[in-house]
């Protein structure tokens, strides 16, 4: 089982394909550019059997009719962001992107608890880490090493809270209890910039110290 990162969008927002030796792969977060996220699995041979997103910010969510029309797989989202995948207002990109608005179909499942999910042959646990945004979740792969924390946690940073529904406290909470108590050496693949450990976060992370 392998990862890779392909940044996509006006933003570089990172989507992450996370395949078997099946070929079989889940899509994170399709933010954008769709042609060159369906380019790169064609080329690989890879075939999708669902979208997890990490929260419905537009940067997240652009790609995601362009690719899932061509499989006709299922999307996964936080039942609290239900509603932003049609909404323009509520995904960001009434504001950040005038003129190209984002509205997509709807999820086919809405996650609501904590715990260990599966899609295919691929295991995760699933962890609530709002703060960013009140739907805003991470999947930790044991059988990779990795969490997929979206816009929670990145290299040397974290999530800005200042957009509809963030809220510091508690995104600073959940770093603290869900993502920092996973093994040190976990990787943390970040919805933007570059991977980073657990460990590192702990030790270096500005943001971390004194919460």
């Amino acid at each position: 089982m392998k990862w890779q990162r392909i940044p996509l969008g006006p933003l570089q927002t990172n989507a992450y394909i996370l395949s078997n030796s099946n070929k079989d792969c889940i899509i994170f977060d399709p933010g954008g550019d769709a042609q060159k996220l369906l380019s790169i699995i064609k080329q690989q041979h890879l075939k999708p059997i669902a979208i997890l997103l990490t929260h419905a910010h537009f940067d997240h969510i652009g790609a995601l009719d362009g690719v899932r029309v061509i499989w006709d797989i299922p999307v996964y989202i936080h039942e609290n962001e239900k509603m932003w995948l049609k909404d323009p207002a509520l995904n960001g990109s009434l504001y950040f992107m005038p003129g190209h608005e984002i509205s997509v179909k709807e999820a086919t499942h809405l996650l609501k608890e904590e715990g260990e999910i599966t899609v295919g042959s691929f295991n995760f646990s699933l962890f609530n880490t709002p703060g960013h945004s009140p739907g805003s979740v991470s999947y930790y792969c044991k059988d990779i090493g990795a969490v997929f924390s979206g816009d929670a946690l990145f290299a040397g940073s974290i999530g800005r809270t200042d957009l509809p529904g963030g809220n510091s406290e508690q995104l600073l909470s959940s770093i603290h209890k869900k993502l920092l108590t996973l093994a040190e050496d976990t990787i943390v693949l970040s919805g933007h910039g570059p991977e980073t450990t657990i460990e590192a976060e702990m030790d270096q992370n500005p943001f971390l110290h004194g919460f």
